[in-house]
């Protein structure tokens, strides 16, 4: 198989068949979720292991920012985080103790305690990984989930598409950016996109919990907007409705994406929130956003199940693009191949 998440109907046939007897587990492995729930009396313990393949000079940072995001959109407050880092043959010695104090230095300015995990120097290894699994916990009043998106809903976006890839893209892919007459200036100030705007959702995922009463939420990775909204609709048995001219595609996204020939729909987008909200609490939301300088935009609808996933233009309305893979990890293995 090719590099990048499994397919949606792959991962829902797999984890369809595992079997949780345990009744603490209020929420298990399920497609669209971003962290599991467990029963610890008055609250619920979240719990979410994510990896760090691309921005190795960034490692120990990274890995932090994506576990927390999925805590954050479930209305949790990270707390502890173990961390698994492989390095490969020929590591200097001080790429692992950067590695390490960007990872305490990512932990403390969050209040996450790094309580473990596993450091080594692995055969084979083409470039260094970081796993994180991180534990959190949210009052059980307080818990969103992907599922609880409502036909009617109003689909809200914070800051623009797509931070993440575009800011990848610069670091991994300068040489092919420049060679498509993408300016020195730009690909230089989208390398710094992974820090400002930045990639954390955990301000405005606060903002929306304590401002609203938000239906749901997610934090499109891998796959981009349009994964995220397929994911939300799997998981809440629903459909969706995208305007595509009310989606705020950053200006270096869509230069990137021009150049290299890539979709900005389907490019990791982590850095932008994506939240469900009954329509009359959307302007509410928009306004406390801006309050604390973050933008966000309605950009569709939350639909019944049969109405699918669209995306609608001044052209039609046409089925929301899906991408078998990320457009960023499509475009590398064709610089590898």
């Amino acid at each position: 198989m090719q590099a990048g998440k499994l397919p949606l109907d792959m991962l829902s046939n797999l984890l369809g068949s595992l079997e949780i007897t345990d009744p603490r587990v209020v929420l298990g492995p399920a497609p669209g979720e971003d962290a599991a729930l467990i029963d610890f009396g008055d609250r619920y313990l979240v719990a979410k292991t994510d990896p760090i393949t691309f921005a190795t000079d960034l490692i120990g940072w990274y890995v932090v920012q994506v576990n927390a995001n999925d805590l954050a959109v479930m209305g949790a407050t990270p707390r502890w985080l173990m961390a698994t880092m492989l390095f490969p043959e020929g590591t200097t010695r001080k790429a692992i103790e950067d590695a390490f104090a960007q990872l305490s230095e990512a932990c403390d300015s969050q209040g996450i305690a790094l309580i473990g995990g596993h450091t080594e120097i692995t055969y084979d290894l083409p470039r260094p990984i970081a796993v994180g699994a991180m534990l959190g916990e949210v009052a059980k009043d307080r818990v969103v989930l992907s599922s609880g998106a409502k036909p009617g809903d109003a689909l809200i976006l914070t800051k623009g598409i797509a931070i993440e890839g575009t800011s990848l893209l610069a670091r991994e892919a300068a040489d092919a950016l420049r060679d498509a007459g993408v300016e020195h200036d730009m690909i230089e100030r989208a390398r710094e996109m992974l820090f400002s705007p930045g990639i954390s959702v955990a301000q405005e995922a606060a903002i929306a919990c304590d401002t609203i009463d938000v239906h749901a939420m997610h934090d499109p990775t891998e796959g981009g907007l349009s994964t995220a909204i397929a994911e939300m609709a799997a998981a809440s048995g629903t459909g969706g409705l995208v305007d595509a001219g009310a989606v705020p595609i950053l200006p270096e996204c869509e230069v990137f994406c021009s150049a290299l020939g890539l979709a900005p729909l389907g490019l990791i987008a982590s850095g932008a929130l994506l939240a469900a909200t009954a329509p009359e609490d959307a302007p509410t939301l928009i306004e406390a956003l801006a309050r604390k300088g973050i933008d966000a935009y309605k950009i569709g609808w939350v639909t019944p199940e049969n109405d699918g996933l669209r995306l609608r233009s001044p052209e039609g309305t046409v089925p929301l693009p899906t991408f078998e893979r990320d457009e960023l990890a499509r475009f590398l293995s064709t610089q590898v191949n």
